[in-house]
């Protein structure tokens, strides 16, 4: 019986992974290094997602490639590409994500350049002379012939404490015929009140980005230094997962996926909530 040369290479492949990973406990995967372990750089993380490097992460694979996008290849990527060490993800969470993403009729992939994923970054500037910590959010544009990275949301607790906008029957009004007294009575709103955001519409949301440059170009911000990065992915449908980098030894470190979650109807914003913490 005659094998197609590619159909060995698959078939290689797949014994490969077998052999070059045992598991130990709860699913853990232990690689021998045979797939050069730790995925050191985040564009690696997309690739090895993807199947487009070879093993050792000698090679690229393009369109055209016999294992550009082949799925034994693909599959022991992925499981190498968790947090087998200190995450708590569930072992059958992670069997139906890898189904998922392996679906022969709609393979799902993940993409550099595509919306639906973005960056979260933890800093620390001098805001009035103290040391604060700022979370910034990042996300990918498309500029000139080419993408950047460009600044989309900031967390800051010092603007947070600025705004805590009171609601219900305790929350002060403007009364409704105020406008037949030519509206003196924002004095209420603009002198007499502590919070004045109380009588903003119920949708109002403070920009805190605006406010953070504002005391950055006023002098009043400074940068000083980057504390920590994750990446959080809604690419692939019906899914969220956080990659974090990992730096310790052993063959199980660089970007991994550290947070899987399976979403539902609606879990997507309560999600993003979270990550925003816009609660």
């Amino acid at each position: 019986m005659r094998i197609s040369l590619a159909l060995l290479a698959v078939l290689f492949l797949s014994l490969g992974f077998v052999s070059a990973q045992t598991y130990r406990g709860s699913g853990t995967v232990l690689d021998d290094g045979r797939f050069a372990a730790s995925t050191k750089q985040l564009n690696q993380f997309f690739r090895r997602f993807n199947a487009e490097e070879s093993p050792d992460g000698s090679k690229r694979y393009y369109p055209g490639d016999s294992l550009y996008h082949n799925i034994p290849l693909r599959q022991g990527f992925i499981q190498i590409l968790f947090d087998n060490q200190t995450s708590s993800i569930n072992d059958n969470l992670k069997k139906d994500f890898v189904d998922h993403v392996l679906s022969g009729v709609y393979p799902q992939y993940i993409n550099f350049h595509r919306e639906g994923w973005f960056a979260e970054v933890q800093t620390e500037f001098i805001f009035r002379g103290r040391r604060e910590v700022a979370t910034i959010f990042l996300k990918l544009q498309p500029e000139g012939l080419g993408y950047e990275w460009v600044i989309d949301e900031v967390s800051f607790d010092p603007f947070k404490r600025l705004f805590n906008k009171p609601e219900g029957d305790g929350k002060d009004f403007l009364h409704p015929l105020s406008h037949e007294l030519g509206f003196m009575n924002l004095r209420r709103a603009f002198q007499d009140s502590d919070k004045p955001e109380a009588f903003t519409e119920k949708a109002f949301k403070p920009d805190y980005l605006t406010l953070f440059l504002y005391e950055m170009n006023n002098g009043n911000l400074r940068f000083e230094t980057v504390t920590g990065v994750k990446f959080h992915f809604f690419q692939i449908e019906g899914w969220y997962f956080e990659v974090n980098q990992f730096n310790r030894p052993g063959f199980n470190t660089g970007w991994l996926i550290a947070n899987l979650v399976k979403l539902n109807p609606g879990d997507k914003e309560t999600v993003l909530d979270f990550i925003y913490d816009q609660n």
